[in-house]
């Protein structure tokens, strides 16, 4: 009778916790996908002016025009300077393509390069929903911010585990701390100088981010403008991609 009673008792409590953590991954996912709207439109255009610092004080600047659809879909097409005009990037999903007008053919990039040569990788550049790519596993409370633990969803994500320091109230990040599965800094991202975009979107208009890898290097990412906008999924075929400045008139 003993053993029947401790055996319902396990299994109770058991079940009882399973059903917690599958609530606490709900609210936490929840969170994120919030948090992923009050940054962008599901769907929206942007511009974005992207600098790289180096130890000696020299910069180099770009100026992308990017459009977004849905959770799987982005370009972004360089404005500037004169020697990147017109270059191109695309991704669907965990696929990246840079099109270069002097090559005509679109060629595959991945997540960790860079097509600025800054600390900005691709990843970060043609940025998804950060629910698209992370689940909650944790979520610490104080004081005025959350901070979210965030494990990716596969390994095809640039970074294994993300932490995400968020202001509670807002529900926007303050800081992410980017690393790999093994819990080693990759890099770290702030999100700076709070401003009203228009159609109800109100979040960092900076983003820095620094490395430990890279010592006395930053990269910083302003944007100009952000907007919804919806567009035909035949924008983002590799097809179209010699065309995006169509899309932009």
């Amino acid at each position: 009778m003993k053993t029947q009673f401790f055996k319902k008792t396990f299994l109770f409590l058991f079940l009882g916790f399973l059903f917690s953590l599958e609530s606490f991954s709900t609210d936490g996912n929840k969170l994120l996908k919030e948090m992923d709207r009050n940054l962008n439109p599901e769907s929206y255009e942007t511009y974005r002016k992207i600098i790289n610092e180096e130890p000696d004080g020299s910069k180099k600047e770009f100026v992308l025009w990017t459009v977004k659809k849905g959770v799987d879909k982005i370009i972004g097409l360089f404005i500037s300077p004169a020697s990147e005009k017109g270059r191109t990037t695309l991704r669907l999903g965990e696929n990246m393509w840079l099109y270069i007008p002097n090559v005509g053919k679109p060629v595959r990039i991945t997540s960790l390069q860079s097509v600025t040569g800054g600390i900005f990788n691709n990843s970060d550049i043609l940025s998804l929903d950060y629910s698209t790519e992370y689940n909650v596993i944790q979520i610490d409370e104080s004081g005025s911010e959350t901070l979210l633990f965030l494990k990716a969803k596969n390994k095809t994500v640039a970074y294994d585990k993300l932490k995400i320091w968020m202001d509670k109230k807002k529900k926007l990040p303050l800081k992410i701390e980017c690393l790999t599965e093994k819990e080693m800094l990759i890099k770290t991202i702030y999100f700076k100088n709070i401003k009203d975009f228009g159609n109800g979107i109100i979040r960092p208009s900076v983003i820095e981010t620094d490395s430990p890898l890279y010592k006395n290097y930053k990269s910083i990412i302003i944007f100009a403008k952000i907007k919804p906008k919806i567009s035909s999924d035949e924008f983002f075929t590799l097809n179209y991609i010699s065309r995006i400045e169509e899309l932009r008139k």
